[in-house]
């Protein structure tokens, strides 16, 4: 077996983030789906940037986000993501790489410009995102390194990916790969949108194909069409090996070989901003797993993680979060 290299191998839309303060009110008149993601195009890109207020701009993607939450808690991670040799592209590339993140894909020297996700923050903290995939739609199999992908002990990767057929391909590559090798396959459904958009697609990935699943209380609905969570939950016990499922201030319930723990969420003086909440709490159960953890101390890690990044704006931790572990015995 090759030689482990790396925690985790993410793959994913390689975006940044332009997050601002809106109202519902906001949101209704320019049509925006509240809660959700929306793919948009060019024109629209540019007819909402003109509108938002004040934005703050930083580097994001949901899989990018985890690992970048990963090599916070001083864990090893390489991503696979493409974006454009332009302005957005450069502060991308040079975010992830200051994390001591590798990220071997050269920066594209035409094409699309390096896409984008415009969050709308409304007060009770809810984030509406707006995204343009850009160059990142460009992700193909020809991008994934087989042997970044043995190296690994997990490969990660974002629902997302499915909107586009490269990176669909990419996405059943790496997972091929990364089986084959004997490591772990792990999927996030996203968004509930998401879910509905390739449902059938999604339930047969996560019973053939996925050994550990992240998903949210809506995503989990979603995917087996239920209306209570202890329905979903006996559904994807049969389907996984390992599922991390989030239920906000809820907690998470874990599903490990069969059993079944719940593990209270981290108290937040105020919750800010909703974006990479589960992005960073994936973060803490791959940490804590690739680095022998059990699943219940692998989801306090996560809690911890989720906590940080929903009490200020922007997808990824402020602090060091493996000091913070630390503070907190974990």
């Amino acid at each position: 077996m090759t030689e482990l290299k790396y925690d985790v191998a993410g793959i994913g839309n390689a975006l940044v983030d332009v997050i601002a303060d809106a109202d519902d009110h906001f949101l209704v008149a320019n049509g925006i789906e509240k809660g959700s993601m929306t793919l948009i195009d060019t024109d629209r890109a540019d007819e909402l940037y003109g509108r938002m207020g004040q934005a703050i701009e930083m580097s994001g993607g949901s899989c990018a986000n985890t690992i970048a939450g990963l090599a916070s808690l001083g864990g090893k991670g390489a991503f696979f993501g493409k974006v454009k040799k332009d302005q957005l592209g450069q502060v991308f590339e040079h975010d992830i790489k200051s994390l001591g993140v590798h990220f071997p894909a050269p920066l594209a020297e035409d094409g699309p410009p390096t896409g984008r996700c415009l969050i709308l923050v409304t007060p009770d903290a809810q984030r509406s995102m707006n995204t343009y995939l850009g160059a990142a739609q460009n992700l193909t199999a020809d991008d994934i390194d087989a042997d970044i992908i043995k190296a690994s002990f997990a490969t990660y990767m974002e629902g997302y990916l499915w909107d586009r057929p490269g990176a669909k391909e990419a996405f059943l590559k790496a997972a091929k790969i990364a089986r084959d090798a004997g490591r772990i396959v792990s999927l996030t459904l996203s968004d509930s949108f998401c879910v509905a958009r390739y449902r059938d697609e999604f339930r047969t990935l996560v019973k053939d194909e996925v050994d550990l699943l992240f998903a949210n209380e809506a995503e989990i609905l979603s995917l087996y069409e239920v209306d209570l969570f202890d329905e979903a939950l006996a559904q994807v016990k049969k389907d996984c090996k390992f599922a991390a499922l989030t239920r906000s201030e809820a907690g998470a319930v874990i599903v490990a070989e069969g059993e079944v723990h719940v593990v209270d969420a981290d108290k937040v003086a105020k919750v800010i901003d909703t974006t990479g909440a589960g992005d960073l709490f994936a973060a803490g159960f791959l940490y804590g797993l690739s680095h022998g953890y059990s699943p219940v101390h692998s989801a306090r890690l996560g809690a911890m993680a989720a906590a940080e990044v929903i009490s200020h704006y922007g997808p990824r931790p402020q602090v060091s979060l493996a000091k913070l572990a630390k503070e907190k015995g974990l």
